[in-house]
């Protein structure tokens, strides 16, 4: 797979900005079953306690928790579909971005601060504060330049990268759902 770089990236802006603000859908769910390994699904159980059935989030260690446990707030990652599809063609290459939701929905700060909620399939997920600026292993498969972008300014107000979330609804999610916002009262003051 070919690297974009930031150059080939930036004209796209104004297509990632146009996402659905309220209203969008359900593009691509994937679990990650091993280290480095992805696994699409047409539809996911969402849990309270394990994030996304079938994934190792709950069961690997987080960085930087003194105790190694799960981080809370980074139980269920989501990103723009519209970003990882400029990145890579195919589904099964856009799942080592290493998100479990891939929605086609505007995740800026603006549009979601941290308490939002989105409904998607019968489940309730919350935006949460920690930013998800990406790893090592976004940078392998899809470059430097792909980082670069997604963190920069105007990458890191609209989340190209993706957010953080956790569950508080479970439920069943499947490609194709609508995924629709709820702004809380605590989001919207803050």
């Amino acid at each position: 797979m070919r690297h974009r770089t930031v150059a080939e990236l930036e004209p796209h802006l104004e297509h990632l900005r146009a996402a659905p603000k309220d209203l969008g859908a359900v593009r691509l769910l994937v679990v990650r079953p091993g280290v480095g390994q992805r696994r699409l699904l047409k539809s996911a159980e969402i849990d309270t306690s394990v994030g996304v059935v079938g994934d190792t989030w709950a069961t690997r260690p987080a960085r930087g928790r003194p105790d190694g446990t799960p981080h809370p707030d980074k139980q269920v990652t989501v990103m723009n579909h519209r970003m990882v599809a400029l990145l890579a063609d195919e589904p099964e290459q856009q799942a080592m971005a290493g998100d479990q939701v891939y929605v086609d929905l505007d995740l800026s700060y603006e549009n979601l601060p941290a308490g939002s909620w989105l409904h998607l399939g019968s489940a309730v997920l919350e935006i949460t504060a920690p930013p998800h600026l990406g790893c090592p292993k976004f940078v392998k498969a899809f470059g430097s330049e792909a980082m670069q972008f997604v963190n920069s300014p105007a990458g890191r107000g609209l989340r190209l990268r993706g957010l953080n979330s956790r569950v508080v609804t479970a439920g069943t999610v499947s490609v194709g759902d609508t995924i629709r916002v709820e702004r809380t009262v605590s989001a919207e003051a803050g």
